[in-house]
């Protein structure tokens, strides 16, 4: 009788796609263009004045005024999409994009009860999640715990991706600081909005991989308590472009290439050690506790190509009370067929929070 080791039978099927996607001709890689010159430095700054006073900044948010239209409509939930002007800040502003100038979100709310009386939770973008869909499958089973689901198009992805980027592999390292920070500002009007606006009684934000990095940031930086929720998500971007797979889809010697010509020599361990310098931006260990971490649910998996263990742990030290939960496969499988833990983890975060009061 033969046995077989399902563990790693899932971190091979996520180096098996990972060679698929990053290693062969058919994609381009990530930053073929490299870092971003001018770009990279100005959102170097910017981020690092955020700290260590992060959280008191820049709130309330902009105010975000979308424009919806009804896609669907039944007797116990609709789906709108609706479009607005990112709030970013005119000199992020400058730096993205003009296709990503207008967000996009999906919203999909039941109808059984009035908005106090109700959850909302944004769901924010992985890598390579281009459309509504996938997020809105994960959420619709939600409607009937009156959660409803609000999903955000990603800066970069989408309708917002600009012309020359070939699917989700960015031009520049710039570019996924940009897509970060716009992302987290957008989410943050977001809330904003549902709150002061809607009116719903509870809010949260989650997201995959990447979307869960951002997912933390935007919780972290919330002034009253939400629902945090990262699922198979690292600490930080350095985990995923410099331990993971995705070392293997990152264009190294373009990088080398673009500081040549500022008369930088450099080898690729170099290389690769300023990327890391870079992306500590993205660290999410350096941002505030958020306002109630028994809110905050972490679903990993546990044999993550993509995501090692210890990049896990590192947020779970960071936020005293916060709780990890295990699921057994690897990135992609975890991705295609935990649906129900990444339901169960956000209505159990929703769960530890109190309701807003009512309004009279």
């Amino acid at each position: 009788m033969v046995t077989v080791n399902l563990g790693m039978l899932h971190y091979v099927l996520d180096h098996v796609y990972g060679a698929f996607m990053h290693r062969t001709k058919i994609s381009t890689p990530f930053f073929s263009r490299g870092w971003g010159g001018t770009k990279l430095d100005m959102l170097e700054k910017m981020i690092n004045q955020l700290f260590p006073d992060l959280g008191a900044q820049n709130w309330p948010p902009l105010q975000i005024q979308p424009v919806w239209k009804t896609v669907w409509e039944t007797r116990t939930a609709c789906l709108r999409e609706g479009v607005f002007r990112t709030p970013c800040e005119d000199q992020l502003l400058g730096a993205l994009p003009p296709e990503s100038h207008i967000a996009r979100v999906a919203f999909l709310m039941p109808k059984s009860v009035p908005p106090h009386r109700m959850s909302c939770v944004v769901h924010l973008a992985g890598t390579g999640d281009h459309t509504f869909e996938r997020r809105l499958r994960l959420g619709g089973p939600l409607v009937k715990e009156n959660i409803a689901t609000m999903v955000l198009e990603s800066p970069f992805y989408g309708q917002r991706r600009p012309v020359l980027q070939r699917g989700a592999k960015l031009l520049c390292v710039s570019d996924l600081l940009i897509l970060g920070r716009a992302t987290i500002e957008e989410a943050r009007s977001l809330l904003h909005w549902l709150d002061s606006e809607a009116g719903f009684g509870k809010m949260g934000v989650c997201g995959l991989s990447m979307g869960g990095v951002h997912a933390a940031m935007v919780g972290s930086l919330h002034p009253t308590p939400v629902a945090t929720l990262p699922f198979l998500s690292p600490h930080s971007a350095v985990v995923a472009f410099c331990e993971g797979i995705l070392k293997h889809g990152t264009a190294w010697e373009a990088l080398r290439n673009d500081l040549a010509t500022e008369k930088v020599v450099m080898t690729l361990e170099e290389v690769r050690e300023r990327m890391r310098n870079v992306l500590s931006l993205t660290d999410v260990t350096r941002f505030p506790i958020p306002k109630n971490p028994d809110a905050v649910i972490l679903v990993s998996a546990t044999d993550d190509g993509y995501i090692p263990k210890h990049s896990v742990l590192e947020l779970q030290k960071a936020w005293p009370g916060s709780e990890v939960r295990w699921v057994t496969g690897g990135h992609v499988s975890s991705f295609l067929l935990h649906n129900d833990e990444f339901r169960r983890a956000i209505v159990d975060g929703l769960d530890r929070l109190p309701w807003k009061e009512s309004p009279l």
